[in-house]
C-alpha cells in the first residue's frame, strides 16, 4: 500500500519548529492503516483569528499543487466558530484538510500535547470511519484563559531581555550610582514595606506602558464588529501580559545584580556612623529594593527603549501585519 501524502503547512518560527518535529520524530503504530511520508512547508496562510474558511482554503490549493492526500495547517493565531467560540481544530472533511491552532493547547508541554492532536486529525481525515479529526471547540469558560495562556507562553516573554538591554545597562549604571548615595540610603530607610510594593508596581507598570506606547503595540479593531473588538482585546491582553512578565524578569535581574554589587562595596556599619543611624546588611536588601525601582524607572525612560524585533514580536498584531504582508507577496 502506497503511504499516504500529508502536507504540514505551519506559520514561520514556532509552528514550523513543531511541524518538523513532527515529522523527524513520526513513528507509524497499529492505528494508522498505512504509513505516512510527511513534507513540511513552512510559509504563512493565516491572516485573522476570524479568517477560518480562507485559511482552510488557501490549504486546500496548496494540497492541490503538491498532490497531498491530507494536509493540516499549523497556526500560531487563534481560531473562531461561526458561533463565537475559540476552536482547537477545524476541518474540512470533503478536502481533507484542516487547521489547528497552536495557542489553543495552552502552552505547556506544547511538542508533546501538538503531536497527538495533529496524529489525531490526520489519523481522523485518512480514515473516514474515524471520529477524530472534527471540529474541536475550547470550553466556553476556561477556552479563552487556556487561549490566553497559550499566546503568552508562545510570546517567550524571557526573550524580551536582549530587546531592552539599553535601558537594562542603563539602569543598572544608575541602580550602582544610587546604592552608594547617602540620600538615597535615608530615602530607603524612611519608606515603609508597603511604599516599596507600590513602588515596584509602579515601575514595572510605567515601563510596560511605556513600551506599548513607543513601539505602537496597542491594537486596534479594524471595525465595530464584535469579532474584531474580541479579537483586538485578545491581542492587546495577551501583549500586556507578555510584557509585563518580560519586565518582571528584567526587574528581578536587576535587583540581584544591585544587591550583589551592594554587598560587595558597601559596609553598613560605616554608611551607618556617617549618617548617624544604625544599618546592617538587613537593610541592603531594602536599599536594593528601592534602588531596583528607582533605576527601572529612571534608567529605562531615561536611556529611550529600542524598538527591537523582540518586543515587537510580543504583540499578536505586530506578528499578524508582518504574517499579511509576506502572505500577500507569496500568494498573489
Amino acid at each position: 500500500m502506497t503511504p499516504l501524502q500529508v502536507g504540514l503547512v505551519a506559520d514561520p518560527a514556532k509552528p514550523t519548529q513543531i511541524a518538523r518535529a513532527f515529522g523527524d520524530r513520526y513513528r507509524p503504530n497499529r492505528e494508522d492503516r498505512r504509513d505516512w511520508d510527511i513534507e513540511v512547508v513552512s510559509e504563512p496562510f493565516t491572516v485573522a483569528c476570524e479568517d477560518v474558511e480562507a485559511a482552510l482554503s488557501r490549504l486546500t490549493d496548496r494540497a492541490q499543487e503538491r498532490h497531498w492526500d491530507v494536509v493540516v495547517g499549523l497556526t500560531e493565531l487563534p481560531l473562531r466558530g461561526g458561533d463565537g467560540r475559540y476552536l482547537l481544530v477545524d476541518t474540512d472533511p470533503q478536502q481533507r484538510t484542516a487547521v489547528l491552532s497552536l495557542p489553543a493547547l495552552g502552552g505547556l508541554r506544547m511538542h508533546k500535547r501538538s503531536r497527538h492532536a495533529l496524529r489525531d486529525v490526520v489519523s481522523g481525515m485518512a480514515d473516514p470511519t474515524s471520529e477524530n479529526g472534527h471540529r474541536v471547540p475550547l470550553p466556553r469558560r476556561s477556552g479563552r484563559w487556556r487561549l490566553l495562556l497559550g499566546m503568552v507562553l508562545a510570546n517567550r516573554p524571557w526573550l524580551l531581555v536582549p530587546g531592552l538591554k539599553t535601558a537594562l545597562v542603563a539602569a543598572l549604571t544608575t541602580g550602582a550610582i544610587a546604592t552608594i548615595n547617602s540620600t538615597v540610603w535615608l530615602l530607603a530607610g524612611s519608606l515603609s514595606w508597603w511604599r516599596l510594593v507600590i513602588a515596584s508596581i509602579a515601575s514595572i507598570a510605567l515601563v510596560v506602558g511605556w513600551l506599548v506606547l513607543d513601539g505602537g503595540l496597542w491594537d486596534r479593531p479594524d471595525d465595530n464588529s464584535a469579532q474584531a473588538r474580541e479579537r483586538s482585546r485578545l491581542y492587546n491582553t495577551s501583549t500586556l501580559v507578555t510584557l509585563t512578565a518580560g519586565v518582571i524578569i528584567c526587574y528581578i535581574a536587576l535587583y540581584v545584580l544591585n544587591l550583589v554589587w551592594a554587598l560587595f562595596v558597601l559596609d553598613p556599619a560605616i554608611m551607618g556612623g556617617y549618617l548617624r543611624m544604625s544599618l546592617g546588611y538587613g537593610d541592603l536588601f531594602v536599599l536594593s529594593w528601592f534602588v531596583a525601582s528607582a533605576a527601572t524607572v529612571g534608567g529605562a525612560l531615561g536611556s529611550g527603549l529600542e524598538s527591537d524585533e523582540a518586543i515587537r514580536a510580543a504583540a499578536y498584531s505586530k506578528r499578524e501585519e508582518d504574517r499579511r504582508n509576506r502572505l500577500a507577496r507569496e500568494w498573489n
